[in-house]
């Protein structure tokens, strides 16, 4: 069990809701959960049900026990304004809707929420490369390190923030080029002040156990709500690259593989980076991918997302909305209603006034 923050190209056919297209990769059905037996001259329910999910190219049918809906990154230092990330960003956002929507309505439907979170070691960063070292992580100005103020990462998650203590600084008298050494994962952050004006120390960047690199309240929260479910409990999984799933296995794949999962929603933050590269790796794998869109965000340009769109809607799987996974699991239950209906008035034979 993967640890828990405790412990710190032609144009796309047109859609057919007419004909739902079924993702290859769902297993047969006798790794499906079997329902009681039933008396033998009735028809016995089906095993599971599937879920229509509409996208833009066409209509796909999830099986909800072997699909896992995958929260990226999430975390304080995406995510805080403490960090100068206001609640106006596309991950805060994203976030939003992910609390009023997707998460519950992968619950209702026996989805599994994974959240994959950076979260490294000290062994894990003395092997990182260096390039990979300097992935994330923030600016400090010479002779002022211990006194860290909200800068800029190597892919602009807070280049607002730095345009703004630029913009100060010249209107204050000076030529706003005060020198800055950037300092990358494992890096000491120092303390911040909370919007409540609470004092904490940030720790050391997106280090396994830090403030930076757990997750704001509200997720947190729901986080802890979701781990205490008897059936198919939230997970937490640590990850020490952009992508989750990369290499030969993973904390993550392990656990997918192990839970028999083959089809992936995926969401968070940066839709260009972490959440791209974790999708890809699985595209790779054999995994069916879908990219909830508004179930993610990046603050780089918008050209960044819109070209990890067009290629994951024509050739690593499919895009689809908050909303349409909320839709999609109310029609599925509501089929779902509707056959144990037919089977229990069946059950029950005919009844005093009936016709036949």
């Amino acid at each position: 069990m993967p640890p828990s923050p405790s412990d710190p190209v032609p144009s796309p056919p047109a859609p057919s809701s007419a004909n739902p297209q079924p993702l290859a990769a769902h297993p047969p059905p006798s790794h499906l959960r079997p329902h009681p037996p039933f008396p033998a001259k009735l028809p016995a329910p089906p095993q599971t049900s599937t879920l229509p999910l509409s996208t833009p190219t066409s209509t796909i049918l999830l099986s909800p026990p072997h699909t896992a809906l995958l929260i990226i990154d999430l975390q304080n230092f995406f995510l805080s304004a403490a960090l100068g990330r206001p609640a106006s960003s596309a991950g805060n956002l994203a976030a939003a809707r992910l609390l009023e929507s997707a998460i519950p309505a992968a619950r209702k439907a026996g989805i599994r929420v994974v959240w994959l979170n950076w979260g490294l070691t000290d062994q894990e960063l003395e092997e990182m490369p260096p390039g990979t070292r300097r992935a994330f992580g923030f600016e400090v100005e010479v002779g002022r390190e211990a006194e860290r103020e909200a800068a800029d990462d190597a892919y602009g998650v807070n280049q607002a923030a730095v345009e703004e203590a630029l913009r100060k600084r010249e209107e204050g008298g000076g030529d706003g080029k005060t020198e800055r050494i950037y300092r990358g994962l494992g890096s000491e952050m120092g303390i911040v002040r909370l919007g409540d004006g609470e004092v904490v120390d940030a720790g050391r960047l997106l280090m396994r156990g830090a403030w930076n690199a757990s997750l704001p309240p509200a997720l947190m929260d729901a986080y802890r709500e979701g781990a205490k479910l008897e059936w198919k409990p939230d997970v937490w999984i640590h990850k020490n690259r952009m992508s989750g799933l990369w290499g030969g296995g993973t904390p993550c794949t392990e656990f997918l593989e192990k839970e028999g999962i083959t089809s992936l929603l995926f969401t968070g933050v940066n839709t260009d980076q972490c959440v791209s590269g974790s999708l890809q790796d699985a595209f790779s794998k054999g995994y069916d991918c879908i990219l909830i869109r508004d179930g993610c965000g990046t603050t780089s340009p918008k050209s960044a997302s819109e070209g990890i769109e067009f290629n994951c809607e024509r050739t690593w799987g499919f895009v689809a909305d908050c909303k349409d996974l909320e839709d999609g699991v109310e029609r599925m239950l509501e089929a779902r209603t509707e056959k144990f209906d037919a089977i229990d008035m069946q059950m029950q034979g005919p009844r005093e006034g009936d016709e036949f």
